[in-house]
């Protein structure tokens, strides 16, 4: 089906879905869907990372139809240099890592973004003091995750927390912020051969249950037990991230 078998068909709707909701609901839905995408085209992890960002710009548009006059821009412009500068190391990563390497890469990372997010839940999350390092530590690991998974969502969310802003602002800057980063990706996962034909084909049909995903969670998010929900994703993530390192 679409260039991959029906159950990878299937998973990938499933991630797609994850990633629409995790726009507009909750952040850590995002989570789970890169090992998702892994896991459908696990003959080769690149072609999953390059198969995920069109959904993720979906996504991110849809987002900025709601958020975009909400962004903090004067945060945006401080890490996009570190951003850059941690992309270089993960499009160095990606040329030159095999398939089978590159999807062990992306589990350790998945479960380290779990981490982190199970440590805000955990600990409760206090706002850092304003600091250039947390700037520059935030940019680097999210150029470098963006590129070499996707996986750059966790960090942000935090460093975003750390500002102090308030929910409008909060989903304003981070849609902009994934929707310039994201685009940037294109060239460079069409050079290493990510983007693909078969990919294309596999994204237009996905793209429906983007939007989908992203009105549940414009429609639902409220009512639904954050708790509950936080915890499932992460569970889901973190069996899918395992497999991904050890199967």
């Amino acid at each position: 089906m679409f260039g991959i078998e029906e159950t990878a068909f299937w998973l990938a709707a499933f991630a797609a879905l994850m990633v629409g909701f995790s726009k507009t609901g909750l952040p850590g839905a995002a989570i789970p869907a890169v090992a998702l995408m892994a896991e459908a085209f696990r003959e080769d992890t690149k072609l999953s990372v390059g198969a995920m960002l069109p959904i993720l710009l979906v996504g991110d548009a849809f987002a900025l139809s709601y958020y975009r006059r909400h962004a903090h821009w004067a945060r945006l412009w401080e890490l996009f240099p570190y951003v850059l500068a941690g992309m270089v190391p993960g499009y160095l990563v990606l040329w030159l890592t095999p398939g089978d390497a590159l999807r062990i890469l992306l589990g350790a990372i998945i479960l380290a973004l779990l981490g982190i997010q199970v440590s805000r839940q955990w600990f409760g999350w206090r706002p850092l003091p304003d600091r250039r390092w947390l700037v520059g530590t935030t940019g680097l690991l999210t150029g470098f995750g963006t590129t070499v998974g996707n996986a750059a969502g966790p960090v942000m969310s935090i460093f975003l927390v750390s500002q102090r802003l308030d929910k409008h602002e909060f989903l304003g800057t981070a849609a902009w912020f994934f929707f310039l980063v994201n685009f940037s990706k294109i060239p460079l996962f069409v050079a290493l051969g990510m983007i693909t034909p078969q990919t294309l084909r596999l994204d237009a049909m996905l793209v429906p249950i983007v939007v989908f995903g992203a009105l549940i969670g414009v429609l639902v998010v409220r009512r639904i037990p954050q708790r509950a929900f936080n915890f499932l994703v992460l569970v889901l993530a973190g069996l899918a991230a395992l497999r991904l390192v050890f199967a």
